[in-house]
């Protein structure tokens, strides 16, 4: 795992948004977020979910979280903008976004790969990411440490047969990063952003995608969750176009310079 550990006040006073929270990687992060003073603004499709999240943090002494559903193969402009209203009303500024929502869609040949998935696949896990993290972006200019982190995968880096869609939009989540990385840093803004590949991990969409793989031999979300603290805290100031590998030997030492 990536060799970190983050003070118990880490994220204290913090304000993240993240997607996806309602269940896998995403409540683990959420609630993780909030074990280290962060207040978590948990956004996903099924509000049922987002609500056992919000009570295992208040049960757990967290900041009080906020709620927004919001399904994001469905969401307009006018929806993204009435969350940047209410983040910034309630909030007033935002210091952290995970883009970590992505849909896995078929495990199918591009030869014959269904249109309707494929533009499903590619609205939540790249277009969504981009409108979100674009609306976002002005409330997170008021922050004074702030950090964007982008879900990308093994497969977006290299092609893999049959991985069709997710593959695709994991490239393009690849290249979304690096493209803002390298445009904040032209016009010399302090907001960082990286991508981190979670690796084989014990979620829902693990077992889609691999139906014969135990369960229990792959490390849960919570596992994984010393890169996402050390991303989105104090500690990676200027750490920026990076893509890190959640379960990899790095640290910070490899890089801050």
């Amino acid at each position: 795992m990536f060799n970190y550990s983050a003070p118990s006040d880490s994220l204290k006073d913090r304000v993240i948004l993240v997607t996806g929270a309602g269940d896998g990687i995403g409540a683990a992060a959420a609630e993780c977020f909030a074990r280290h003073g962060a207040t978590t603004i948990l956004l996903g499709r099924t509000v049922k979910k987002l609500e056992v999240i919000y009570d295992r943090i208040e049960a757990a002494g967290g900041p009080q979280p906020a709620l927004f559903p919001l399904n994001l193969e469905s969401a307009t402009e006018s929806d993204y903008n009435a969350l940047a209203v209410a983040i910034e009303e309630n909030f007033g500024r935002l210091d952290g976004l995970l883009n970590n929502a992505s849909l896995l869609g078929s495990l199918t040949p591009l030869e014959i790969y269904p249109l309707e998935v494929w533009n499903q696949v590619m609205q939540v896990n790249v277009n969504a990411s981009f409108a979100l993290t674009r609306f976002m972006l002005p409330l997170l200019r008021l922050s004074s440490d702030p950090s964007i982190v982008f879900t990308t995968s093994s497969v977006g880096r290299k092609g893999r047969a049959y991985w069709g869609a997710y593959a695709a939009s994991k490239f393009a989540t690849e290249g979304l990063s690096q493209t803002l990385s390298d445009e904040l840093n032209t016009t010399q803004e302090n907001i960082r952003v990286n991508c981190i590949n979670p690796g084989a991990t014990r979620t829902r969409m693990r077992a889609m995608a691999y139906p014969g793989e135990k369960p229990e031999t792959l490390p849960g979300g919570t596992d994984i969750m010393p890169l996402y603290l050390y991303l989105m805290g104090p500690d990676s100031r200027g750490v920026t176009g990076q893509s890190i590998d959640a379960q990899g030997e790095k640290s910070p030492a490899d890089y801050n310079a």
